[in-house]
């Protein structure tokens, strides 16, 4: 046997990125929201809840203190909860994420993208708690974030074609710069606010994309798709009304087609 052959055999096993496509069934759909509407939405695929200070702000003066909030959105799921925190300093962005953090293994935190970030993802990532990074808008940020310890990068989309950018060229940068390498970060799209900004980043490769539940039923549609369901549910009920369907459970009710 070849030393290349050798090296190649004894090489490591893929990093967490690949070997989690390995396993996987495809792009990661986090769901953004009110835990009301979650609770419907992630059972029908939802990868898991993403926050942003925004949507918490909202949600807090429904449902309350931050932490009781949080303790909604994971009583709701067994799926991971990603909190943003935020801090004016290393400290404090480390003391808050240890609030959420010692609640449930299944935080996860998420934090700016900032100079003062950068060790948080350090430390954080030292003590195994997986991390986003959010508020990322360049190439070099994002290289950054990755050698600090960031598990999921956040590439925004919705505000670069807001200001007339392509909203997905950040997330296809990212693909090209980490592709090849073990240990490297998810591109994970984040701020995709309709379908096609979606449809832009998991065609460009986005290991995942964060949208809210409206936009994950809009995916769902389509002119086509409901044609020809529409078409075969009618053909469906013609053969229950013929009989032959004797022995399946069949439910011809309100909203159904007659």
């Amino acid at each position: 046997m070849s030393n290349a052959m050798a090296h190649a055999n004894s090489a490591p096993a893929a990093g967490p990125v690949p070997a989690a496509k390995q396993r996987g069934t495809g792009p990661a759909i986090w769901l953004a929201g009110d835990p009301e509407d979650l609770k419907v939405w992630l059972p029908r695929g939802g990868y898991g809840i993403v926050t942003n200070t925004v949507v918490l702000n909202e949600m807090v003066q429904k449902y309350g203190p931050l932490t009781e909030l949080v303790k909604r959105y994971l009583d709701i799921t067994d799926k991971q909860v990603v909190v943003e925190v935020d801090g004016h300093s290393t400290q404090e962005l480390l003391d808050v994420s240890h609030v959420f953090t010692r609640m449930s293994d299944r935080i996860v935190i998420k934090i700016p993208c900032a100079v003062h970030g950068l060790e948080a993802f350090s430390v954080l990532k030292a003590e195994g708690v997986e991390t986003f990074c959010t508020t990322c808008f360049s190439l070099g940020q994002a290289a950054a974030v990755a050698q600090a310890g960031a598990t999921h990068i956040l590439p925004f989309c919705e505000p670069v074609k807001q200001v007339g950018g392509d909203p997905t060229k950040l997330v296809r940068e990212c693909v090209a710069m980490f592709r090849g390498w073990e240990q490297r970060p998810y591109i994970t799209a984040a701020l995709v606010r309709s379908v096609d900004t979606a449809i832009a980043a998991l065609r460009d490769g986005a290991d995942g994309i964060i949208i809210f539940w409206n936009v994950f039923a809009e995916l769902m549609e389509h002119p086509l798709s409901s044609q020809w369901n529409d078409m075969f549910m009618d053909e469906w009920v013609q053969m229950h009304e013929a009989g032959y369907l004797e022995g399946v459970p069949v439910s011809i009710g309100e909203g159904a087609h007659a």
